[in-house]
């Protein structure tokens, strides 16, 4: 069986990693997997992408299609031409996909025009926002779906809800094992908390990437402000887009100015989990960070109107606070009491149970 899997940003390496090593390393039963990876360059930094591959021990990509950022349409149409010729070329049995990124759904768009089987990991998340990208990406793909992998017992009845119920999998959280398994390797090999002076504890860390939050200039301001406004040290790996989005809407030279935040380069993900564990709290707009800070015990503000992580707000380990700069700031003043911490995300075995299942498939 030939599978070809699509990846082309920073929680697709991550989600990508233990799957991939499971697949090309596995020599049990009588049946054998061939995975070709295609990464589609949507993260082309060094730290955003190479940085993940030799970090994380992933495969080198088969193919690499360079499409980097661009406009939407533009972006999307060089996506699938470069991942129909490979398919094209390969006749996988099926196409895997990760999550809810462009490629994401350029790999899941290819396969239906080719009548090629789609296989999505992170299936049935809902924010029920049509508005964020994220969410349309997600719809498609599940609905284009021959086998869908949920993390998790809600997304599994989000399918239900919409009648999509044939070939779905509850397999738990493929980021969860990740992070199990390399928490006690970043505590050991990161060196991030004396490279930047950082005490544990002592910092509030920061992330922020999405275009709700980076491209409406409004929004962004808000931000910045209430990141000055903080009584903590406030340490904020920039990513690319963001950096240049600060520039344009001249608050970078505010940012810098700043005496509490602390500002550096994009992290690789043994430094992340090693910043995110010792934080006192998280601000984000990411997904995967909002998890990960629920993995961790720590307290979340995300920077967002909704979220399609609800277990996390159980036990206000996780608010959802939305992008104005007062409601920021009171929610990471806001003491934090331990709350009941329950685990959404299954055993951290993800990667066998997937592999397991497409073993049983016909190629």
């Amino acid at each position: 069986m030939k599978i070809a899997t699509i990846i082309g940003a920073r929680p697709q390496f991550i989600k990508a990693a233990l799957l991939s090593e499971r697949i090309r390393k596995d020599k049990s039963g009588d049946k054998k997997i061939t995975e070709i990876l295609i990464n589609t360059g949507q993260h082309y930094d060094y730290n955003m992408s190479k940085m993940f591959f030799e970090e994380l021990n992933i495969p080198k990509p088969d193919y690499n299609l360079n499409v980097r950022a661009g406009p939407y349409a533009s972006q999307m149409a060089k996506m699938m031409q470069g991942i129909e010729a490979i398919v094209k070329k390969e006749k996988p049995d099926a196409i895997l996909v990760y999550g809810d990124t462009n490629s994401t759904l350029a790999g899941s768009l290819v396969a239906v025009m080719l009548n090629i089987p789609l296989y999505h990991i992170e299936a049935g998340l809902r924010s029920y926002d049509k508005s964020m990208p994220e969410e349309i990406n997600r719809l498609i793909a599940d609905n284009l779906s021959t086998l869908l992998f949920c993390p998790t017992d809600r997304a599994v009845k989000n399918l239900r809800k919409e009648n999509i119920r044939k070939g779905v999998y509850l397999v738990g959280d493929i980021m969860y094992e990740l992070a199990m398994k390399t928490e006690k390797a970043a505590s050991k090999e990161s060196d991030i908390l004396r490279r930047f002076k950082i005490r544990p504890k002592k910092y509030i860390l920061a992330t922020v990437h999405r275009q709700a939050s980076t491209d409406i200039k409004s929004n962004l301001r808000s931000i910045v402000k209430a990141f000055c406004r903080m009584r903590n040290v406030v340490v904020f790996p920039v990513h690319p887009r963001t950096q240049k989005m600060l520039k344009k809407f001249g608050l970078w030279k505010l940012l810098k100015k700043s005496k509490n935040v602390k500002i550096i380069p994009p992290i690789g993900y043994i430094d992340m989990i090693c910043i995110e564990k010792n934080a006192s709290k998280i601000i984000t707009d990411s997904g995967g960070v909002q998890k990960e800070a629920y993995f961790f015990k720590v307290p979340c503000i995300t920077l967002r109107d909704n979220t399609e992580w609800a277990e996390t707000l159980h036990g206000g380990w996780n608010s959802v606070v939305g992008t104005g700069a007062d409601k920021i700031v009171k929610a990471v003043q806001r003491d934090v009491k331990e709350k009941p911490w329950l685990n959404y995300y299954g055993t951290g075995r993800t990667s066998g149970q997937i592999l397991n299942i497409l073993k049983k498939m016909k190629a």
